[in-house]
């Protein structure tokens, strides 16, 4: 069996292991086996994951590995592992490195040369996402935003000018200001707000930023939020214009009319034979 499948190799990998967001009842059983097999679990907060690793009956020993001493137990983590022992990764809830600390980690051990296997499971933003009724075809994903300043101005334009899903976390102390910043900006804009997911006062709001913002000052925001901004229900008219100037973006100097008309229509969503028609007046 290949040393990256299922099972566990005494060969000295790092297991990456989600966790629950919520609900313990979402730990996988290869999640359960893997953190009763390794010789050790690196968690962010020892005192969360004791709870865990209580429920589940499960008896290795753990330290911690946080954003404060990343560096020193990467250390002590790859040489452990140098030795042959194996060892997992987790974080207080969800999958580890998405919005918390080891991106560092991993990438020291697979410089190493040793092996880093994923244990998936929950994670928050797309737990949230898939019940969201947005388009999940295409989403970015931006953590927490910027609390102040020029870099939350310019992360709240890049939301009004997506194409595309937007998803970020935010706290129920912050969220009615940033729905109202998200008011200021992204006009028709659909929002929808999961809290507590997995939990048993999950919810999901969803409507425009005006809409959510009205629902949270009827009912106290309580509970970790994932929210995410989809595209606009308003739909753009094409003009002409713009399919001129669409059709002459340099990727598509190489092509032939036909294939250039082919390759603006469905880049704009309109008919090929407008786009051509647009093309042969302009040329």
């Amino acid at each position: 069996m290949d040393s990256q499948d299922n099972s566990i190799q005494a060969c000295g990998q790092l297991f990456i292991v989600a966790t629950p967001i919520g609900n313990l009842a979402d730990m996988t059983y290869r999640a359960i086996e893997t953190l009763k097999t390794v010789d050790w679990i690196a968690a962010e907060d020892t005192r969360v994951s004791g709870r865990l690793l209580e429920y589940y009956d499960i008896k290795t020993p753990m330290f911690a590995c946080h954003d404060h001493n990343e560096a020193k137990v990467a250390e002590r983590m790859l040489e452990r592992l140098r030795a042959g022992e194996s060892g997992a990764l987790i974080s207080d809830a969800g999958t580890p490195l998405i919005n918390d600390p080891g991106y560092r980690l991993v990438r020291k051990i697979r410089e190493a040369g040793l092996n880093v296997v994923p244990i998936p499971g929950a994670c928050s933003p797309i737990t949230a996402l898939c019940a969201s009724g947005l388009a999940t075809d295409q989403f970015t994903y931006m953590g927490f935003l910027a609390r102040s300043g020029r870099a939350r101005t310019v992360q709240l334009q890049t939301l009004a000018d997506a194409k595309h899903t937007c998803v970020f976390l935010e706290s129920p102390k912050r969220i009615v200001k940033t729905l109202q910043n998200l008011a200021d900006v992204v006009g028709t804009k659909e929002i929808c707000i999961g809290r507590e997911l997995t939990k048993l006062h999950e919810e999901f709001v969803s409507g425009s930023a005006s809409d959510v913002i009205a629902h949270f000052n009827k009912h106290t925001p309580r509970g970790e939020m994932v929210v995410m901004v989809g595209v606009s229900q308003t739909p753009v008219e094409i003009t002409d214009a713009m399919i001129a100037v669409e059709a002459k973006q340099a990727v598509y100097e190489t092509l032939s009319p036909s294939a250039r008309a082919r390759a603006v229509a469905q880049k704009l969503d309109v008919k090929r034979s407008r786009v051509y028609d647009v093309l042969m007046a302009s040329s």
